[in-house]
């Protein structure tokens, strides 16, 4: 799985990956011959993006839906996807969700909602897939977390505090399990163009999916002795304020 463009016979899942960062990430793992189970909340979607995954490469491409805030529901796509590929190698923790507001107009709903969603599915997800990981001899949990993890803006209560707990999470797991021969990183985007934050104009300066995606990518071609534990992954050029 290290030093080499091509990922034949690597099992990989990748939550919330119907979609924008998560589809690019899938995407780019099948173009590469691997093993790939998608997955988001709608069965539908997963149905139809594995269909549309599985004509890419060699790999083949199964969709089972989850919804990260529930625990059984991630045990059971972990469990799933390495019963349908006999293996598990890379978990990549896409899934995520943000509702912006001051803090007296943030309801305990959304509030729960974003910790549960980015906070509690990277937790549930990872936790069932070390066993899977440390039988196949290793592999990767790759993180996309944001730069929201380390700077706050106004009206982030939530989002902050969710990616601001992503990041410490993902360093702790990373001292847990590197001696089980398990690389844990954590990729910190910057603005992408996927409309997260309710904004449907297309800015050119912004970062793509696919440069996330080429991250991921470029992550699982390192070698076994070397391990990025972070990318903060920033547009080149911003407007200017």
């Amino acid at each position: 799985m290290s030093g080499t463009g091509n990922l034949a016979g690597t099992a990989c899942v990748v939550t919330g990956s119907t979609r924008g960062i998560g589809l690019a990430i899938a995407s780019a793992l099948a173009h590469r011959d691997a093993d790939v189970v998608v997955s988001a909340r709608t069965d539908g979607d997963v149905r139809r993006v594995a269909g549309e995954l599985a004509a890419l490469g060699s790999g083949r491409a199964a969709g089972i839906g989850c919804d990260v805030r529930h625990p059984e529901e991630c045990r059971r796509l972990i469990d799933s996807a390495a019963d349908r590929f006999g293996r598990l190698d890379v978990l990549v923790n896409n899934a995520g969700w943000g509702r912006f507001a001051p803090i007296d107009e943030l309801s305990v709903e959304h509030w729960r909602e974003q910790i549960d969603t980015n906070l509690g599915g990277v937790f549930y997800c990872s936790r069932a897939a070390v066993p899977h990981l440390t039988a196949g001899g290793g592999g990767w949990i790759i993180n996309i977390g944001s730069l929201a993890g380390r700077h706050a803006f106004a009206g982030g209560t939530g989002y902050n505090a969710s990616k601001f707990g992503l990041l410490g999470m993902t360093e702790a797991m990373m001292l847990d399990l590197r001696h089980r021969d398990i690389r844990v990183s954590l990729i910190m985007p910057g603005s992408v163009n996927t409309g997260f934050r309710g904004q449907s104009a297309v800015h050119d300066w912004k970062l793509d999916p696919r440069d996330v995606a080429r991250a991921v990518v470029d992550l699982l071609a390192y070698p076994g002795r070397a391990l990025p534990s972070r990318i903060e992954l920033r547009p080149s050029r911003p407007t200017r304020r």
